[in-house]
């Protein structure tokens, strides 16, 4: 039996975007992110979101993940640097709203980024951070290709530490295909 994924594209975010931050921003889909933010932390997100997405430097961008066939936004998805164990790596993120969830929007989502991290050539490295109990996160990191490092302590959001899985991908390594 073939499953088939489905098809998404991602699109850079848009000063249009913040009402899908907003809806990501429920409850049920922060759980894993400390409880969700305050409307001035999701206005701060938002322009910080704006300002990566355009910028041309490599940094990284984020963008809302879009089903193909109706052009509803899904979900968010991103990559951007981080200082991680003395080098330079990108780090991964994502979200799909509960009403797509379960369908591998999340998986297609993260291999487009992927990709997009890939065509930087800047750096080796793009990892993800998702905690140990999350086991949709960790499924995609593993469907999309990523090596589990094992567990660290990781500091999100800013002042909590917690243990998470440390997923890797090598930027450099053939595609998957």
């Amino acid at each position: 039996m073939e499953i088939k994924a489905p098809q998404v594209r991602i699109e850079p975010w848009s000063e249009d975007d913040f009402d899908l931050l907003r809806a990501a921003n429920a409850p049920e889909l922060m759980t894993h992110l400390g409880g969700p933010e305050t409307e001035e932390q999701l206005i701060t997100r938002h322009e910080r979101y704006v300002e990566l997405s355009s910028d041309r430097t490599g940094r990284g961008r984020m963008y809302r993940i879009v089903l193909a066939e109706t052009g509803e936004a899904a979900g968010t998805v991103g990559f951007w640097e981080k200082p991680w164990q003395g080098r330079q790596v990108y780090e991964t993120g994502w979200s799909v709203l509960s009403a797509f969830q379960g369908r591998g929007i999340a998986t297609a989502g993260a291999v487009a980024v992927v990709e997009e991290a890939r065509a930087q050539h800047r750096h080796r490295y793009l990892h993800a951070f998702p905690p140990p109990d999350n086991r949709p996160s960790n499924a995609v990191c593993r469907k999309a290709g990523f090596e589990l490092m094992g567990e660290c302590d990781f500091e999100y959001p800013p002042g909590n530490v917690a243990t998470s899985n440390d997923w890797r991908l090598d930027l450099r390594a053939t595609p998957r295909g």
